[in-house]
């Protein structure tokens, strides 16, 4: 594993915002008296989500409103790569699946693209509008290759559909997730191939039992009792 390290160039100081700071104190509710550190991640999160990266400043601020050490927060941010300790793109951060499924189907040429676009990955685009980087298996190797951008997958792309995923969002737009070649779910391509008539599972075939095969028989019933 890599080195994970702050970013060298930091801002001043870190707030929630309203809104955020309501969540964070919602967080820290669900957890007992005396455990309010386990809500560490979910304010890590919230700090990523506000300000699209976690500066280090708002270690402090998380480690104060959890009353724990701020070396513990650090430990936390730095070991899980969900927490991006640099700046990412104001506009998107592409992160494409590396992995084999993903590396077969072409996720090698959608880097090439975007490092061509973008820059090398790690790293802001001139503008600091975009950024990308290669990540670990995120669960869609049916639909690969694919990328994540905020919280949508995008799925069986190519370098032509993923540049016009980008298009879309250096115009403002948010393109709705999902697969690049309109495909449901992970339904083969093209279609269904196999269990197309519903009548093979939707239960209008099956018939009923009257009795269960190997039933015990019925015990007789006792004689009623003499008056």
């Amino acid at each position: 594993m890599s080195a994970r390290r702050l970013a060298k160039v930091q801002p001043a100081s870190f707030a929630f915002s309203p809104e955020a700071l309501e969540k964070a104190h919602w967080w820290i509710a669900k957890f007992p008296a005396g455990r309010q550190q386990s809500a560490v991640i979910p304010l890590l999160w919230l700090v990523e989500k506000q300000e699209g990266w976690v500066p280090e400043p708002a270690l402090r601020v998380v480690a104060q409103m959890l009353d724990m050490p701020v070396i513990r927060v650090l430990e936390i941010a730095t070991f899980y790569t969900m927490f991006h300790l640099e700046p990412v793109g104001a506009v998107a951060h592409v992160q494409v699946c590396g992995t084999t499924p993903c590396m077969l189907r072409g996720s090698n040429e959608l880097m090439a693209m975007l490092k061509s676009r973008i820059g090398p990955k790690d790293q802001l685009s001139a503008d600091g509008r975009f950024s990308w980087e290669e990540v670990e298996c995120m669960g869609a190797c049916a639909n690969a290759p694919m990328v994540a951008i905020r919280d949508a997958y995008y799925e069986d792309l190519d370098p032509t559909s993923l540049g016009a995923l980008l298009d879309a969002f250096a115009r403002g737009e948010t393109p709705p997730a999902g697969s690049a070649i309109g495909r449901r779910g992970a339904a083969p391509e093209g279609g269904e191939t196999v269990l197309t008539d519903p009548s093979l599972f939707d239960g209008s075939r099956a018939k009923p039992i009257k009795t269960l095969p190997n039933a015990p028989p019925k015990a007789a019933k006792a004689p009623a009792a003499a008056g």
